[in-house]
C-alpha cells in the first residue's frame, strides 16, 4: 500500500505544510498517469481540504482517480490526532465533521470511510474502539503505541465494541526492497492468514512512493520464487482479514505510551485546547438553548469552522507539543480565532437568553435612571454590562449538567457609590453573600470597575440565577 505521511506542522509553519500536501499530490497523480496498475491511498480530511482551497483544479483529478478505485481515502478524521489528550467530544467532532465533508466532497457515502489510518499517533485511549465504531469505523491501523504483542487484533473496549486493528511492525515510511519478503513467512505462521500488509512511501515531510519503489515491485512480481506482490488498498485487505476475524486474538487494554514527555511539554497549546473544547461546549449551549426558546439563529457554519481549527491542532506533533516555534505561533494564532467566536456567539446567546427573563416586578430604587457617562464595553464575553445606578440586576447561567454552589467573580463597571453599603439579593430578595476583592478603582481602557466574589446557587441544572 503506498501513502504519503503528512506531518501538520511538525518541523515547518502551515505555509509549508501546504506546499508539502500539493508537492505530494501532484507527484502521485503524475505517477498514476505513468504506471495504470498504481494505487495510492492518503489519510487526514484536512489535506482535502488544502488541496480544495489552495488547488481545486487538481481536486478534480483525484475526484476522477477516487472514481476509478486508483486513489483510497482513508481519512475519517480531520488529522492524524493525539488519542490521549482530546476530548471524547473533540474525538467525536474529529469523525463527524471528516465524514460529512468527504461525503459531500466526493460524493460517496459516509460508510464508506470507515477505516482511521493512524500511523504517528503517539497513543490510543482505552477508549478508541468506542468512539470509532459509534461513527461507523471498522478498522484501524497504527504504528505507534506498542513494542510488542500481535501485529493483527481484535481491540474491545470495556463496553464491548470492537474493531480490527493491524499494528505495523516495520514501520510505515519504507522504500521498497527485494529482502521485504523475508518476514513474510513469519508473519504468515503467526497470524495464520495468508495475506501480509506491507506499507511504503516517503514520509513525514511528505513525498510518498517513488518510481524506483514501483518498477522494483512490478520487478519482484515477475520472479518465480517470491510472494505474490500486488498493488492493493487497505480496505480491500482489511476485508480480506475480517474473513479471518474469529480467529484474531483479543486485546482489551489501551495503546499507550510512547514519547512521554509530549505529554507535559508547550503548555499554551495545551490550554488553548482545553479552554477551545470547553469553550465552544459552552457557545453551543447557550446558542441551543437560545434557539429553541427565543427562536434565534443557531450559528452553525461558525462553530463548525471553529472546531476544525481545534481538530487541526489536536495532531499528534501539535497537541503534544513536538514542533517548532512555527508550530506553536500557528496553534495559538487558531485558538485566538476559536476564542473570537466563542465569545462573541455566548454574547449574542446570553443576552437572548436574558431578555426572557422577567425582571419587572423587581424594585428599583428612585434616582437610578441616572446614566453612567462612561457606558461602554467591558473585557471579556461575560463582562458586557449595560446596568446604571445604584439598583442593577445581572443574571448567572449555569452550563454544566449539575445544580452548583459556589464563588464566582463578578466585575461591576462605572461603579460610583459606596461599595461598603453595597448589598446583593437573589430573586427570592435573600441576601448573598459577597466581599470586595479589588475595592480600589480599577482602570480598563477608559473604565474603572469593582471586583467582587460572590457566592451563587444555581439548583437547576442550565438554568440562571438573577440577583
Amino acid at each position: 500500500m503506498a501513502h504519503a505521511h503528512i506531518d501538520m506542522n511538525w518541523q515547518w509553519g502551515f505555509d509549508e505544510t501546504v506546499n508539502v500536501t500539493l508537492d505530494t499530490f501532484r507527484t502521485m497523480l503524475q505517477i498514476m498517469r505513468e504506471y495504470d496498475d498504481f494505487t495510492f491511498s492518503q489519510s487526514q480530511g484536512s489535506l482535502y481540504k488544502i488541496v480544495e482551497s489552495y488547488d481545486p483544479e487538481m481536486l478534480e483529478e483525484i475526484k476522477q482517480r477516487v472514481v476509478e478505485g486508483k486513489w483510497e481515502i482513508t481519512a475519517s478524521t480531520w488529522v492524524e490526532a493525539d488519542k490521549n489528550m482530546p476530548s471524547g467530544e473533540s474525538q467525536t467532532r474529529q469523525l463527524l465533521y471528516t465524514k460529512k465533508y468527504l461525503s459531500q466532497l466526493f460524493n460517496q457515502p459516509l460508510d464508506s470511510y470507515n477505516i482511521d489510518f493512524e500511523p504517528d499517533t503517539f497513543g490510543h485511549s482505552i477508549h478508541t474502539p468506542e468512539i470509532l465504531t459509534k461513527a461507523g469505523v471498522k478498522y484501524y491501523y497504527h504504528c505507534r503505541g506498542r513494542k510488542e504483542g500481535p501485529t493483527l487484533y481484535r481491540w474491545r473496549s470495556p463496553s464491548g465494541a470492537e474493531i480490527i486493528v493491524n499494528w505495523e511492525p516495520q514501520f510505515y515510511n519504507a522504500f521498497i526492497q527485494s529482502d521485504m519478503c523475508l518476514y513474510v513467512p513469519e508473519m504468515v505462521e503467526r497470524t495464520n492468514i495468508p495475506y501480509v500488509l506491507k506499507v511504503y512511501g516517503v514520509g513525514d515531510h511528505g513525498g510518498g512512493p517513488t518510481r524506483r519503489d514501483i518498477e522494483r515491485i512490478k520487478d519482484v512480481s515477475k520472479w518465480p520464487i517470491y510472494p505474490k506482490v500486488k498493488f492493493s488498498t487497505y480496505r480491500e485487505y482489511f476485508e480480506m482479514v475480517e474473513k479471518y476475524k474469529e480467529q484474531l486474538p483479543i486485546e482489551y487494554q489501551e495503546q499507550n505510551f510512547i514519547c512521554d514527555g509530549c505529554y507535559s511539554s508547550q503548555s499554551r497549546i495545551k490550554k488553548g485546547n482545553k479552554a477551545s473544547e470547553n469553550g465552544l461546549y459552552e457557545a453551543e449551549l447557550f446558542s441551543t438553548w437560545a434557539a429553541l426558546i427565543q427562536g434565534a439563529h443557531y450559528p452553525k457554519q461558525r462553530f463548525e469552522k471553529a472546531w476544525r481549527a481545534v481538530l487541526f491542532n489536536q495532531f499528534h506533533d501539535i497537541l503534544t507539543g513536538s514542533g517548532v516555534d512555527a508550530t506553536r505561533d500557528y496553534a495559538l494564532g487558531l485558538y485566538q480565532e476559536v476564542a473570537a467566536t466563542v465569545n462573541a456567539n455566548k454574547k449574542i446567546a446570553l443576552q437572548k437568553l436574558a431578555q426572557q427573563i422577567h425582571t419587572s416586578d423587581l424594585v428599583v430604587s428612585e434616582g437610578d435612571d441616572e446614566q453612567c457617562l462612561a457606558y461602554g464595553a467591558g473585557a471579556g464575553s461575560a463582562q458586557y454590562e449595560n446596568g446604571t445606578g445604584k439598583t442593577r440586576i445581572y443574571h448567572v447561567f449555569n452550563p454544566t449538567m449539575q445544580a452548583r454552589q459556589e464563588v464566582i467573580e463578578l466585575m461591576i463597571w462605572e461603579w460610583q457609590y459606596d461599595h461598603e453599603r453595597m448589598l446583593f439579593t437573589n430573586e427570592k430578595g435573600e441576601v448573598v453573600t459577597h466581599q470586595v476583592l479589588e475595592k480600589d478603582f480599577n482602570h480598563y481602557w477608559g473604565h474603572h470597575y469593582l471586583k467582587l466574589a460572590l457566592e451563587v446557587d444555581v439548583l437547576h441544572a442550565a438554568m440562571q440565577h438573577t440577583f
